[in-house]
């Protein structure tokens, strides 16, 4: 066993130090040449995640776009349609499957819409069931 350890870091220092002489003999515009002009980083992340949404409304960072109160008014125009034709409700997860929505959008309309009284809730968190008046 002694035998393999000392053979093993007699190659390795072998070949470290030939790595280290073939370095040293070249120049760093030759290195540099053969790495492609630099360091170069790898792909990264993809411009737009697959999680479905649509490639207009997601920035850069994963952020929404800014909506204006037009933007807000006409989703919660969609939102209180679709809610009218389920006398029973609809929980928000459903309401944003069945209009395409992201999670992100659904908060801000859905308090637009209960302050505005076109809306009413019912329930706590996830349970939380909405109705028209």
């Amino acid at each position: 066993m002694a035998s393999l350890r000392a053979s093993l870091n007699d190659l390795a220092s072998t070949f470290a130090n030939s790595v280290l002489a073939a370095i040293k003999g070249v120049s760093l515009e030759d290195l540099l040449g053969e790495a492609g002009g630099g360091a170069r980083r790898g792909p990264g992340r993809p411009r737009t995640s697959d999680t479905g949404a649509k490639p207009e409304r997601v920035a850069r960072s994963g952020r929404l776009k800014r909506r204006s109160p037009e933007d807000v008014a006409k989703a919660l125009d969609s939102v209180v349609a679709l809610v009218k034709k389920h006398k029973d409700g609809l929980r928000a997860e459903e309401i944003r499957a069945n209009l395409g929505m992201q999670s992100k959008e659904m908060p801000r309309v859905l308090k637009e819409g209960l302050a505005k009284k076109r809306l009413r809730s019912k329930g706590r968190k996830r349970a939380t069931t909405y109705t028209t008046l």
